[in-house]
């Protein structure tokens, strides 16, 4: 008898381990329930009033907090609704169209500012909405569906014949690059095998119905890696992207919400999108992404949308969405994103605890000790005491906070957020013409037994510019002063560590003259420098790290 194939999912869940029994209770649990049923009747007389008294304030407070959030929550409600109704016109649907991706890219490469350059990418990505009103109206605080009737719009920026030209040509593996997921009769399940994603197994799990998520594209899309190296600079924040291919008549994900501010780039066939408000206030702008939500606890959607080729869906984060294919068409799409732990909490987060340490040191104030009996009045279990004490103790801490913030290192707080950013940044695609200018284009090689075109010669008149707006910052630790640049960062996510090298100080003011310069070309006898020979010392080392190029290939 003819041996029947099994597929790679039918495979996956054979070698699933079987569930384990439920644990027991441990013992010293069953101890301590043994050792309070020994306590005296009185005891637990005046315990059970204690906890009823206790429980009586908490179902006080939980009541009021709840008539906030109901009335925070139909407030959500109300002006997330409404918006996208008014957008869409009695449907709330913007239409549109514009430029291929590739005559844009083109196009770009000849723009001299990489901020204009970025700016005019995100213009085209969520065309014809203006990037003004966005950022005013709908950024943070609502959904937008972009309808363009275009299914060529976004061609160019990925496909399922890349999605299997990187399967063949990388190395691909599962749970760092590529998911193989399935959300069935209310069950979210991942099937990752071990090892490396062969197109054999990874399109059988496809035929088996399961959803394939590529992690991070821009490693092996070049197109990706452009895009999103470009728009990096006009968030200010790390722009990543994920691919999602997803078989016709199934749905890959549960519904849930993410941290990211998320464009839904719709690439190849169609997908049924529904998008719902935070449930609560502490769920609007979150922190962490949720877990995967049953469909009772989402209510209804205030956006049911079936997204064609073509088409683009923003949501902020916190906003709960799932997407699920009709039976008569696969997905192909890419959720670029941005803004995953960049909000003001965030950087309070380095500012506060850097601001009390210095107001310790410097300000006896808060050195001084806490009032002998403070535990005696202070406390949850003194929190509906009217005690005066209260009232003093919780005005000192009033004072000491509004004084912390005369101690608060903004400056330095920034400049930590920027390191991080600079660790996450792709590094830059290079223009023609940067390439041709920069030290990747010097035309030293190695030729009949000898390094021919050898020295690269930088002279006083030579100009140059830093190679993007956003490549590189100065910053100091109070000891010594760093450039940190992204030039020589890895398209994989944090595969490179952070590159910096040490600033001389009477170096530090050339540095900055170079940053503010841009996008304008300076000669390099202009840098604020001691010397010639500083001057030209110090452009041939950004030039050697890739940092400054020059306005003619040298």
């Amino acid at each position: 008898m003819e041996r029947q194939h099994m597929s790679a999912l039918a495979l996956y869940q054979t070698l699933q381990p079987d569930q384990p029994p439920s644990a027991k209770k441990p013992a010293l649990q069953v101890a301590a329930k043994k050792k309070k049923d020994n306590v005296p009747a009185a005891a637990k007389v005046a315990a059970r009033k204690t906890n009823m008294k206790a429980e009586k304030t908490e179902r006080k407070k939980m009541r009021k907090k709840q008539q906030v959030k109901s009335a925070q929550r139909e407030k959500n409600h109300k002006a997330a609704a409404v918006p996208v109704v008014e957008k869409q016109q009695e449907e709330g649907i913007v239409n549109g169209d514009g430029e291929s991706l590739t005559d844009l890219l083109t196009t770009l490469t000849k723009v001299n500012n990489s901020r204009e350059r970025a700016s005019k990418l995100f213009e085209w990505l969520i065309n014809p909405v203006p990037a003004k009103s966005f950022f005013r109206e709908t950024w943070e605080k609502k959904p937008i569906f972009v309808r363009r009737g275009n299914p060529d719009y976004y061609k160019g920026l990925f496909s399922t014949a890349e999605f299997d030209r990187i399967l063949r040509e990388d190395n691909v593996q599962y749970g760092v690059n590529l998911d193989v997921t399935s959300y069935t009769n209310g069950k979210r399940e991942t099937h990752n095998p071990p090892g490396r994603a062969l197109p054999f197994t990874v399109w059988d799990f496809y035929e088996s119905g399961c959803s394939l998520r590529m992690l991070n594209p821009q490693a092996f899309s070049s197109t990706v890696w452009n895009v999103l190296s470009i728009l990096q600079e006009h968030f200010g924040s790390m722009a990543g992207a994920n691919v999602y291919l997803t078989p016709a008549g199934t749905q890959g994900f549960a519904p849930h919400y993410d941290d990211i501010e998320a464009f839904v780039v719709q690439l190849e066939g169609k997908k049924h999108w529904r998008v719902y408000n935070p449930r609560t206030e502490e769920e609007v702008l979150p922190v962490h992404s949720s877990p995967n939500f049953d469909q009772a606890d989402i209510g209804k959607p205030i956006l049911d949308v079936v997204v064609e080729a073509g088409d683009l869906i923003y949501f902020p984060r916190g906003f709960i969405h799932q997407g699920n294919c009709l039976p008569d068409a696969h997905s192909l799409h890419i959720t670029i994103s941005s803004y995953q732990k960049n909000s003001w909490g965030d950087l309070l987060q380095r500012i506060v605890p850097a601001a009390l340490e210095i107001a310790m040191e410097e300000d006896v104030e808060f050195r001084q000790g806490l009032p002998l009996d403070y535990l005696t009045y202070m406390g949850v279990q003194n929190s509906d005491k009217d005690d005066p004490r209260r009232t003093k103790f919780l005005a000192r801490i009033d004072n000491l906070m509004k004084k912390l913030k005369n101690y608060a290192p903004v400056d330095a707080a920034v400049d930590q957020k920027a390191r991080d950013f600079l660790h996450d940044c792709l590094p830059p695609v290079l223009t023609p013409d940067e390439l041709a200018s920069s030290v990747q284009g010097v035309p030293m090689r190695w030729a009949n037994g000898r390094v021919k075109n050898a020295g690269v010669h930088i002279t006083t008149q030579t100009q140059v510019r830093v190679l993007r707006a956003g490549c590189s910052r100065l910053c100091s630790d109070g000891d010594s002063v760093h450039l940190y640049y992204t030039t020589d960062n890895s398209r994989v996510y944090h595969k490179e560590e952070l590159k910096s090298f040490e600033i001389k100080p009477e170096h530090t003011d050339a540095i900055e003259f170079l940053i503010h310069s841009y996008p304008e070309f300076v000669t390099v006898g202009s840098l604020p420098c001691d010397s010639v020979q500083d001057r030209i010392a110090l452009a041939e080392l950004l030039f050697e790290r890739g940092i400054i190029h020059t306005a003619v290939p040298v």
